[in-house]
């Protein structure tokens, strides 16, 4: 790191990794070193393109002194071992998730972290959108109550997953749970702040195909229930996804496996309605995610209709309140047209953390123990769907990792 910026090697130079490379370009104390692939044409090419060394695998680029960190762009089941590897070098690690296709797996790995004293990321990119972080912040100052249920519908494109696609092979991708269910999974985390405790499955194959929709109802404690279902089945004209929380006198409404829109409704009493119309003015701090670039179209638009309800108190699951006011807030980062750029920088920003832990040692916002949570529940629903029976969910408490950076 001559001129003070973190070096980083990229291992896999498929598609997915030009897009992150593109993401992260010009990232303050951020430098690409060099990319690796056994594909020595797709290494030449992407590093040709970047103007950097083409390496044909991990242990290339370890060996380099410029390369302090690593960028791990595989299939999810080369992830564990390529993180290992990369920490007991001495590496930071960037994982794509998920952090591996076992608990087991994602446990060693999480411990060699601990063991190496290196920053560790996974790319669980909701953590780092500005409408989930903007939830978050509402709940934090009492805008909205801690969800009490959390809903995920994702009826995601299979357009460019041919039937020879690594993706349903579970061998490869640890079947839909664990390649994408994790993200959500990890959002429903930190959204509800809390472990899950158990959970309920369901598969679904396509006739004379593999399985391409999968559900779970996960618990987690205090009563509060997050559904999860995922299909890929549609054309990528025809996707759709939202993401429902329920705060009681509340409801907040986040459209996109992306998000760049949300809408929450709220009843709420007289001094409710007065701070949330003071929320407009709090755009840039709300919506704020740091390594996040603003694209300029974000906006907060607040509408109270007073008096929208009856004068006598509410009540439910054993909560009154007198709420007569109706709030309709609308959080938007600019529309459908946005999400590759949200999608973009909200990767940046994922790289952004790497870059702050890597140098104060402070722990990342998607971390090590993030990892291991979200595979340990996608796990679970991956078992109780094949054998139709609630399985425990293992949690990433003191017990298991006591030390370790969250």
């Amino acid at each position: 790191m001559t001129d003070g910026a973190l070096g980083i090697g990229l291992a896999g130079c498929g598609g997915f990794a030009e897009f992150v490379l593109d993401a992260i370009a010009g990232l303050p104390g951020l430098r690409l070193a060099a990319v690796a692939d056994p594909s020595r044409e797709r290494s030449r090419l992407l590093g040709e393109r970047h103007g950097v060394p083409a390496l044909d695998s991990l242990d290339e680029l370890l060996e380099r002194d410029d390369v302090a960190a690593v960028l791990i762009a595989t299939p999810p089941a080369t992830h564990a071992a390529m993180a290992t590897a990369a920490l007991r070098a001495g590496r930071h690690v960037f994982c794509e998730k998920p952090l591996a296709t076992t608990t087991e797996d994602a446990s060693a790995v999480v411990h060699e972290a601990r063991r190496a004293g290196r920053a560790l990321v996974v790319d669980h990119v909701l953590r780092y959108n500005p409408l989930l972080r903007a939830v978050e912040r509402l709940t934090a100052r009492g805008l909205l109550a801690p969800p009490r249920r959390f809903l995920f519908e994702n009826d995601a494109s299979d357009e460019d997953l041919g039937p020879g696609h690594w993706f349903w092979d579970p061998a490869h991708s640890g079947g839909i749970f664990i390649e994408h269910g994790v993200h959500f999974f990890d959002a429903a985390r930190a959204l509800l702040g809390s472990d899950p405790v158990s959970v309920r499955a369901t598969s679904v194959a396509r006739p004379g195909g593999p399985v391409d929709m999968v559900s779970a109802d996960v618990v987690h404690p205090g009563g509060v229930l997050a559904s999860h279902l995922h299909s890929f089945t549609h054309a990528h004209r025809a996707e759709r996804q939202l993401m429902r929380l329920d705060h009681g006198f509340a409801e907040s409404r986040i459209s996109g496996w992306i998000p760049v829109h949300a809408e929450i409704t709220a009843w709420v009493d007289e001094d409710g309605a007065r701070a949330w119309e003071e929320l407009p003015e709090l755009r840039d701090d709300l919506l704020a995610v740091e390594g996040f670039r603003p694209g300029g179209g974000e906006r907060i638009t607040v509408r109270v209709e007073r008096d929208a309800g009856p004068a006598a108190p509410g009540r439910g699951r054993g909560e009154e309140r007198t709420v007569p006011h109706r709030v309709t807030a609308v959080l938007d980062l600019g529309g459908e047209p946005r999400k590759p750029y949200v999608y973009a920088q909200s990767v940046r920003a994922a790289m952004a953390d790497l870059v702050r832990a890597a140098r104060t040692g402070e722990p990342p916002v998607a971390g090590p123990v993030s990892g291991f949570a979200a595979v340990a529940v996608a796990e679970a629903a991956t078992v109780a769907a094949a054998t139709g029976a609630e399985q425990h969910v293992l949690a990433p408490g003191p017990a298991l990792f006591e030390g370790v950076p969250a």
